[in-house]
């Protein structure tokens, strides 16, 4: 289908528009968030990732590219160590290969026509601050206040900072003003309690930020595009609402100097954040920016789980925005906006919210993956194609690792045929799309299916094969991904009746009473969906974990949903406390660092959420017998989606190179 003719489906979405100096072939815009990819300011090799990621994006046709998140140069007495998320001493402006850079992801970028913006972002707290307030409760560093000499310096920064960027040949500059920056600070009547001319007032409020923007002008002069992004209500009970928002952009539009406001909400540590899981809707707010766009006369731009084209496009039809960001969504389908133009919005690959992309890289500190898309990150190999009739792979087991391995290899031409025990697909996948918010993993699962089934590979459900039968096959090549079985902790009393296992609960084999324990043995998200759940149908639910946090590896940009959720419901939640024995209907407990034991209950139902086991036959016993079997996923080493189908990415750029 030519995209003339795809247009239609999507007829806002693929509207043209000027912005300032931006010239916008549609309406399409990322935000920042592809500094776990690859740091463009970091190495040369970190650099050129980041430049191919979004190479690949923007020859799929995205718009503009907004997503240089880029550090202001601090202000700080000698020997003072900024700490905490965003902190920085020198930034990036400073750097000396800043303009290098910004001119080679600039020129990349407008060889396919696409715009390029950078983000300017100084957070609020690291350590400046109108005043002695923090900004949440579960933040505690106080901030040193700035006088008169710290905001001028500031002024003076953005204002050669913005200078770096024109002559790095981006296209404009967006203040950043949410989130916890110091603009927002100044910006808020919570963060700012200000007597003298940088507080009170709405325009004493926005004092520093117009100072500033007045500065870049001056520096830039107005063949630049300068843009702020804002909070369309802060996520605190005495801060702006929407109409405190409107306010604001109001005043700064009265100023002349700005193009556009970027509408968003969230904050980093709340509920909801600034990168929200699924547990919400898609563009949930977008209608709050709707009514930013009512009240002033600049384009808005609104980005928030804004997750399909079809979510873009309502968008835009409903005149919320005039361009909508995504980030997420085409990190899990970099072709998303290529695809939609040419009516192909049904092969777009879903981004299922899991927040993996960011997670794994700030919290656990390992590299880049996104659970749906592992060649996200990858842009710079390519597979060569291998002659089908000449290569076959059997894989046995159609979890996540099995599904992404077959797919990656029938792409790249080998005949590929898949065993899978059960009679469905997607192995751990089925129960965790049972969990509330998580019906985009039935989304993710369909497409996986539909995906394989265009490119021909063999599929046999329910059939559990032995050693024999695989050794039978002619393959070159024999992988396991047979997953991992539910583990049972060695706890006295474990194994009574009244003790379930969540697989069985969430998959409805197994019904719990009304008074529901969870063990939690799992540093991620399973206990906590498995307490949505219950805690959802009505079940009085108790959470215990022998770590000193629930989630240890969840992010706080997740975290905060999925708490909000279950304190609503009054899930409660035990800390510190190992189960040492399950009684007659109670639980034996003993703390951690005191060793103090204690009981608790009556409860109607115990459930397990304690992880897996590995199920490593027939993989044992066929590796024993012939060259070229392999193991991943859950099979070699229980982990989570984003392991398996990052391990299966891996598994077929060295079969295949």
């Amino acid at each position: 289908m030519h995209a003339s003719q795809a247009k239609p489906h999507f007829p806002h979405l693929f509207q043209p528009l000027k912005i300032g100096t931006l010239e916008l072939r549609n309406r399409t815009t990322s935000p920042p968030h592809a500094s776990a990819i690859g740091n463009i300011y970091g190495s040369e090799d970190e650099a050129l990732q980041n430049i191919a990621y979004f190479d690949a994006r923007a020859s799929a046709g995205l718009a503009w590219v907004g997503a240089l998140s880029t550090l202001l140069g601090n202000h700080l007495i000698p020997g003072f160590d900024p700490t905490g998320v965003g902190a920085t001493t020198h930034g990036f402006f400073r750097l000396p290969w800043f303009v290098e850079r910004i001119q080679q992801f600039s020129d990349a970028m407008h060889r396919h026509g696409t715009r390029v913006t950078v983000q300017m972002v100084h957070q609020g707290g690291m350590p400046h601050a109108p005043s002695p307030v923090m900004s949440a409760p579960v933040i505690n560093l106080m901030p040193h206040v700035m006088d008169q000499a710290d905001i001028d310096a500031f002024v003076r920064e953005y204002a050669t900072s913005a200078r770096l960027a024109a002559e790095g040949r981006a296209d404009g500059v967006e203040i950043h003003l949410n989130h916890d920056d110091l603009h927002e600070w100044f910006l808020s009547p919570v963060t700012n309690q200000r007597s003298d001319r940088y507080g009170g007032s709405l325009e004493n409020r926005c004092r520093f930020t117009r100072e500033v923007l007045q500065a870049i002008r001056e520096a830039v002069g107005d063949n630049f595009t300068v843009g702020v992004r804002m909070n369309l209500r802060e996520e605190h009970p005495r801060g702006y609402q929407v109409e405190g928002a409107i306010q604001i952009a109001q005043y700064l539009e009265s100023t002349g100097l700005i193009d556009y406001v970027h509408g968003v909400v969230g904050n980093p540590w709340g509920n909801p954040s600034y990168i929200q899981p699924d547990y919400f809707q898609p563009a949930q707010w977008s209608q709050l920016a709707g009514q930013l766009r009512s009240a002033i006369g600049l384009p808005v731009v609104y980005t928030g789980k804004v997750n399909s084209p079809e979510v873009a496009e309502s968008v835009l039809a409903s005149g919320h925005a005039d361009v909508v960001g995504l980030a997420r969504a085409i990190i899990a389908d970099g072709e998303l906006i290529a695809k939609a133009e040419r009516g192909e919005s049904d092969q777009v690959r879903p981004c299922i919210g899991c927040n993996e992309c960011i997670s794994r890289r700030y919290v656990e500190g390992i590299p880049f993956s996104c659970t749906v898309n592992p060649t996200a990150g990858q842009e710079r190999w390519r597979p060569a194609r291998t002659d089908r009739a000449q290569r076959r792979l059997l894989i046995v087991g159609g979890g996540p690792a099995g599904l992404e391995l077959a797919a990656s290899m029938a792409e790249a031409g080998v005949q590929v045929t898949l065993w899978e025990a059960e009679d469905q697909l997607g192995g751990q996948l089925r129960y965790a799309m049972q969990a509330p918010g998580n019906h985009r993993y039935t989304e993710y699962l369909d497409w996986q299916t539909r995906r394989l089934d265009r490119l021909g590979v063999e599929l046999q459900t329910g059939f559990r094969a032995d050693a024999a039968e695989v050794l039978e096959r002619d393959a070159d090549w024999v992988a396991f991904a047979t997953g991992a079985s539910a583990r049972r902790p060695n706890i006295p009393g474990v194994d009574q009746d009244w003790v379930l296992e969540a697989r069985d609960v969430l998959a409805g084999r197994a019904q719990p009473g009304q008074r529901v324990a969870i063990v939690a043995q799992d540093d991620h998200l399973p206990p906590l969906l498995l307490a949505d759940f219950l805690s959802e149908r009505g079940h009085e639910v108790t959470l215990i974990y022998g770590t000193n946090g629930p989630a240890q590896l969840i992010g706080r940009y997740t975290l905060g949903a999925i708490m909000g959720r279950l304190d609503a419901r009054d899930v409660t939640i035990h800390t510190m406390q190992e189960v040492t024995a399950i009684g007659d209907h109670s639980l034996s407990l003993r703390h951690v660092y005191s060793t103090r034991e204690r009981d608790l209950g009556p409860w109607d139902s115990i459930v397990l959420a304690c992880g897996g086991v590995s199920v490593t036959e027939p993989y044992n016993s066929v590796k024993a017998q012939r060259d070229g079997v392999h193991v991943l996923g859950d099979a070699y080493a229980p982990r989570r989606a984003v392991f398996a189908t990052r391990q299966a990415h891996a598994l077929a750029r060295s079969l295949l190179s």
